[in-house]
This record gives C-alpha cells, sequence and structure tokens, in this order.
C-alpha cells in the first residue's frame, strides 16, 4: 500500500480525490487534510496568506500519522502567487516540517507538462486575470511556452466549487488554442476528475487538471507508476519525470 498525503484549502472539490482514488484502481491510498484559507479570495495578498508556512504546518502532523510517504500542497494559486523561488522555498519548508518528500500543484504543473513531452500550452483559469497571468508567468519560468491565457474573474473558490461539467466544458472549449499542445486547467476548486478523458476526446489533446496533476506528483515523488486512461493521457505514459 502507498499512502499519499494532500493538504486541500478549505472545502470545494475534495471530492475528486477518493473518485481519483477509485479510478487509481491498485493499492494507493489518498489522504487529505483540509487546511484554514483564510479569506476566500483569488487576490494575491489572500492566496499568499493562504500558502503561509504557519497554515500549511498546522495539517502536517494529521497526515505523517497517516503514514503518507508523500505529501503534496494541493493548491495551485496557493503556491505560483509567491513566484518560482518563493513556491520552491515553500515546498523545501513544507518537506522539512513534514520530513517527507513534498511539492505542490504548481510544481505539479510544471512536471506533467515535461511529462508529456509538450512545451506550447494553453490555459483555462477560473481566477481574475492578474492572477491567471502569474500562473502563466510560472508555466514560463518552468519553461513552458503559454500560448493562450483565459481567465473567468471568479473571486472565491466556493464558487468554482459549484461549477458543473457544461461550465467545465465551455471554459476549456473557449480556452483552448489551434497552436497549444495541451490545455491546462489550474484550479483545485474546480471538479473535473470524472471528466480528464471526455475533455481529451473533444479538444484532441491532453489536458491537464488540478486535482489530477497533484495527485500524479505525489505517484512521482513516491516513485510509483499508475496506468489509469480515465485519468487522462498523463496516466498513460512512462517512465514519470525524474527529480
Amino acid at each position: 500500500m502507498t499512502a499519499l498525503g494532500f493538504l486541500y484549502p478549505g472545502h470545494s472539490a475534495e471530492d475528486d480525490y477518493p473518485r481519483i482514488e477509485q479510478l487509481l484502481g491498485s493499492d494507493i491510498r489518498v489522504d487529505l487534510v483540509h487546511t484554514d484559507i483564510g479569506e476566500d479570495a483569488h487576490r494575491a495578498d489572500a492566496l499568499r496568506e493562504m500558502g503561509s508556512p504557519e497554515r500549511l504546518a498546522a495539517g502536517v502532523a494529521q497526515l505523517r500519522l497517516s503514514g503518507a510517504e508523500a505529501i503534496v500542497w494541493a493548491c495551485t494559486s496557493g503556491s505560483f502567487v509567491y513566484g518560482w523561488e518563493g513556491a520552491q522555498e515553500q515546498v523545501r519548508t513544507l518537506a522539512r516540517t513534514a520530513g517527507l518528500p513534498a511539492s505542490s500543484t504548481s510544481f505539479a504543473f510544471v512536471h506533467a507538462v515535461q511529462e508529456l513531452g509538450v512545451r506550447r500550452v494553453a490555459v483555462g483559469a477560473t481566477y481574475p486575470d492578474d492572477v491567471a497571468g502569474l500562473f502563466a508567468d510560472f508555466l514560463r519560468a518552468g519553461g513552458a511556452e503559454v500560448v493562450a491565457v483565459r481567465g473567468c474573474g471568479i473571486i472565491t473558490a466556493a464558487e468554482v466549487g459549484t461549477w458543473g461539467e457544461a461550465e467545465l466544458f465551455t471554459l476549456a472549449r473557449e480556452a483552448d488554442d489551434p497552436s497549444a499542445e495541451a490545455l491546462l486547467l489550474p484550479d483545485t476548486a474546480l471538479h473535473t476528475a470524472a471528466h480528464v478523458s471526455a475533455l481529451e476526446k473533444e479538444l484532441g489533446k491532453p489536458v491537464l487538471t488540478a486535482n489530477q496533476v497533484t495527485v500524479w506528483e505525489a505517484l512521482r515523488l513516491a516513485d510509483r507508476r499508475v496506468n489509469a486512461p480515465a485519468l487522462g493521457a498523463l496516466f498513460t505514459r512512462e517512465p514519470i519525470v525524474q527529480v
């Protein structure tokens, strides 16, 4: 049994994680601890506070008791908002606190893009445009070429969590670009786990979503390979990207 630990901010799309655990169909256990988000706002200052070391550290002990082999901060905006160097320091601090390999959803996207062997990506973000732009900057720092960015202007994760299949597919279609080799949907508050393969069929290209890449990143840290086509092209490729 491989136990994976996730620090998830608040309550929005956390039910993606047991769904992903089921779709993995293997001896993988997904353990989720909710962190206190403070103010629910896709605004740079609120996001930096949400991802502060104190808020993340509060959930670490519970995950260590669960036997987790790796920990991922399951929040994209609460990591890339620090910039490349700041996000690295966030992960290093989390790893020291936990005594375990650690990462965040922002780095999960960078590693997943590398795993797919693509460079040109489009971004469909629920965030306001300025926050979506920070994610694009983060991807560029990680070596990706961002050919299109679409923001939706949604302020709270709570609102994103109410989106269903129709809103998700509309965002994906509107955000895609013909020159993009993959589409990225970066919000962990967005329910996507049940729809990845359908999105890929619709767009004819790989689709990376926040909760999907977060679990893949934890598997990567735990040195596990799992073939799960229902979770998209990312879960059908080998070997896994090494650190």
